[in-house]
């Protein structure tokens, strides 16, 4: 399970991070530049701040255009993983192994409309496929459902090729269809306005392991 903090208040971020500190794997951090997506979020600055707060691994996903001018800087802050966009990279594999060399975990990222053949030439170079299931820019979106297929997709390509990757699913995941991404084959769980749209946050992150697993 790793909250947005997207869906956090960002004035009280420190205080909304703690409340999920015990009951979540990581925390993922959205950052929008306003080209690559509509929207603007945070930069390093902020992801250093962040990283005085928690011990959980920081996962920050990178919304932006020309992601290797930034890679440095937010593996610098505290980044433990950091996220790419297939999209927006011209030299994706030199990003990703540029990621790795810095010492975090790689990721790459797929829009909805983007397929899997786009990055089946560097999976066995990184350490999570993010498949977004809304368009990427703002917050409390639904899932695309046409998008169960292609986490079950890659899933298969993983377990055939014998990749180890996580596969992470961001967008509109909730209690009514987490079980059902968790059986596709997604084992990270970005939720939201799920976690903190929910009065306990704590407990929202426990429900959604619980549904996951069907317990």
């Amino acid at each position: 399970i790793s909250p947005s903090i997207l869906s956090a208040d960002f004035a009280r971020l420190a205080d909304d991070i703690q409340k999920v500190e015990t009951d979540a794997d990581w925390l993922h951090v959205d950052v929008m530049d306003g080209m690559f997506v509509p929207n603007i979020t945070i930069g390093p600055p902020v992801v250093a701040a962040i990283r005085k707060h928690t011990k959980l691994p920081l996962d920050v996903h990178l919304m932006v255009a020309d992601p290797d001018r930034y890679v440095d800087a937010f593996v610098a802050a505290g980044a433990d993983l950091v996220t790419v966009h297939a999209e927006a990279c011209t030299h994706l594999d030199r990003v990703l192994q540029h990621i790795r060399s810095l010492g975090a975990g790689a990721g790459v990222s797929l829009n909805p409309a983007t397929p899997l053949s786009a990055i089946e030439e560097v999976l066995d170079r990184v350490d999570l496929v993010l498949l977004m299931t809304v368009n990427p820019g703002f917050g409390g979106q639904r899932f695309i459902p046409s998008m169960m297929d292609k986490i079950r997709r890659l899933r298969a390509q993983a377990n055939h090729a014998g990749h180890a990757f996580h596969i992470q699913v961001d967008g509109g995941i909730g209690p009514a269809n987490v079980r059902e991404i968790f059986e596709a084959g997604a084992d990270v769980l970005v939720a939201g306005n799920s976690i903190y749209g929910d009065p306990d946050p704590a407990e929202a992150c426990r429900r959604l392991r619980r549904f996951a697993c069907g317990s």
